[in-house]
């Protein structure tokens, strides 16, 4: 009876008696600490307090053990598993509810009346689930009475593209970056193509998945599909500025850009591409990560036997980029970041770079120098993001492959690094290993994992053995000495440390990796 009662009556809020709402944005408003909701007689959340069970959107009653399945797959910035335990369709469907109740309770204003605004972007990627999970999401987000505009397959930066073009108040890529097939992942953005982290809204996104089940909401949102392809080639194109011509050798690890590439740089007379692992879906590419070079052997046995300018090999879904030079010498991440860095401080001079705390420091030195005020970040996107926009920085670059423009709404994007490093190669007459050479200053240990069942007890005893440095806790400890300094980091997921050291000299960086590591635990091998 009591759940009769409870779908039966008709939610408003306090002092809008003549305005309607559903369960569901009563549930959304909620979440959000809308502020009429403390004390208000539909305030579900503040009756239940205490008990294990809640009353959700439509009288369902959901017991609390679901809870410790979305604690496998919720991460800090994504929402991330093994398909299909624990991640399924079922659980497709719960992510799509709660994501599209959250992206469209989060409007504020004139926004919450705007049709175009109360839609949700919804792509994805290549691998095998890709497409019966995007369904199960999409069938999710419109049980919600949310409008969903499919754009179906597209690299993961064309989402916050998508996000911005079309007006929208989010969107949720489907897919699994660099890990392997049977990895699944939603990745979420907001309105203007915000991150939403742990700290931006995942939190409340998992709280609401956690209270509700897939079942016949008595609404579906419209279902609007759109083809980015002119539009995007505009985009991209619109950065590209080559006066010269340059061959260069592509690796699109057989994932999204082996179909974006010729549809965006087809027509692009002063590039020649020469094309590996251009077909999308195939699952024999390599693994594109900065700390495995042997996933770039290809690449780089194709630039000498070419003649190429240039290599470079994306992942997956096209958000990361790594390049090796003409003599096939894999560059750096953080390198690239200095090099751009420079490139992009020309154009606005003064302007603000942000970068990952594993990143050289020839990255702020470079800055610096450049008249540019550099910014350091917490690793990973959402929070390279947040920085970047908090900061509002024309550019910013990670360690592990990731390239942020103030011009994709601070969002980052493979395909524009490679524009951006294209431009600069063109511009000059001189070859990009000896553009890169100035910035090759330090000797680095690239990222060391290490076995560890107490993390947080080892990153406090390594503030105190080295207090005497300049030690702060950002993200892990991070420890710095005027000849060299390193950083020690949590994994979200395992029982592993990460390490990354930067010294003067490569002496010193093996000295330095050998005091240090011995208080980390058992190295795994790369």
């Amino acid at each position: 009876m009591a759940e009769t009662a409870v779908r039966q009556r008709t939610r408003y809020c306090p002092g809008e008696e003549q305005i309607a709402i559903s369960d569901a944005i009563c549930f959304g408003r909620r979440r959000v600490n809308y502020p009429q909701c403390p004390g208000c007689q539909f305030n579900d959340d503040e009756k239940a307090a205490g008990e294990r069970q809640r009353v959700i959107a439509h009288g369902l009653v959901v017991q609390e053990r679901c809870a410790p399945m979305l604690d496998d797959v919720f991460r800090a910035c994504d929402i991330r598993g093994v398909y299909p335990e624990p991640l399924n369709e079922d659980l497709a469907w719960r992510i799509g509810f709660a994501a599209g109740t959250f992206l469209k309770s989060a409007l504020r204003g004139m926004d919450r009346s705007d049709i175009e605004m109360n839609r949700v972007v919804i792509g994805r990627d290549l691998r095998k689930s890709s497409r019966q999970m995007a369904a199960a999401l999409i069938e999710g987000v419109r049980a919600g009475g949310v409008t969903v505009i499919d754009v179906g397959l597209i690299d993961t930066p064309q989402l916050y593209f998508a996000v911005n073009h079309l007006k929208s108040c989010g969107g949720i890529q489907t897919t699994a970056t660099r890990n392997s097939a049977e990895y699944i992942e939603f990745k979420i953005c907001g309105r203007g193509g915000r991150p939403i982290g742990t700290e931006t809204g995942l939190h409340d996104i998992r709280a609401i998945a956690t209270n509700t089940s897939r079942h016949d909401t008595r609404q579906e949102g419209e279902l609007q599909q759109v083809d980015l392809a002119d539009a995007y080639r505009r985009f991209v194109l619109g950065f590209l500025d080559m006066p010269k011509h340059l061959k260069v050798v592509v690796d699109a690890s057989n994932g999204v850009a082996g179909r974006w590439l010729p549809i965006v740089f087809g027509q692009v007379e002063e590039l020649t591409i020469d094309a590996l692992n251009f077909e999308p879906g195939s699952e024999s590419g390599p693994d594109p990560d900065p700390f495995v070079p042997a996933g770039l052997q290809r690449l780089r046995e194709r630039v000498l036997e070419t003649g190429a300018d240039l290599g470079v090999c994306f992942d997956g879904d096209a958000d990361r980029c790594i390049l090796v030079d003409e003599k096939a010498e894999i560059i750096a991440c953080d390198l690239l970041t200095a090099l751009l860095a420079g490139y992009f401080l020309k154009k606005k001079p003064g302007a603000t770079i942000v970068h990952d705390l594993r990143s050289s420091r020839i990255v702020s030195e470079t800055v610096l120098r450049a008249g540019g005020t550099p910014q350091r970040s917490r690793v990973g996107p959402a929070f390279m993001k947040k920085m970047a926009v908090e900061r509002q920085a024309v550019f910013g670059g990670e360690l592990s492959g990731h390239y942020y423009f103030q011009d994709n709404w601070y969002g980052d994007s493979g395909l524009l690094a490679f524009v951006h490093t294209l431009n600069v190669l063109s511009q000059s007459d001189r070859p990009i290993s000896n553009l890169i050479a100035p910035y090759r200053k330090y000797a680095a240990s690239g990222e060391r994992s290490f076995i560890n069942e107490d993390k947080d007890a080892t990153i406090e005893q390594l503030g105190r053995l080295y207090e005497t440095a300049k030690v702060d806790f950002l993200d892990g400890v991070t420890v710095q000495h005027p000849e060299w300094w390193f950083n020690v980091r949590k994994s979200s997921t395992e029982p592993l440390l990460r390490l990354n050291l930067e010294a003067n000299t490569p002496e010193l960086l093996n000295q330095k990796l050998a005091e240090v590591a011995q208080h980390l635990g058992q190295a795994v091998d790369p």
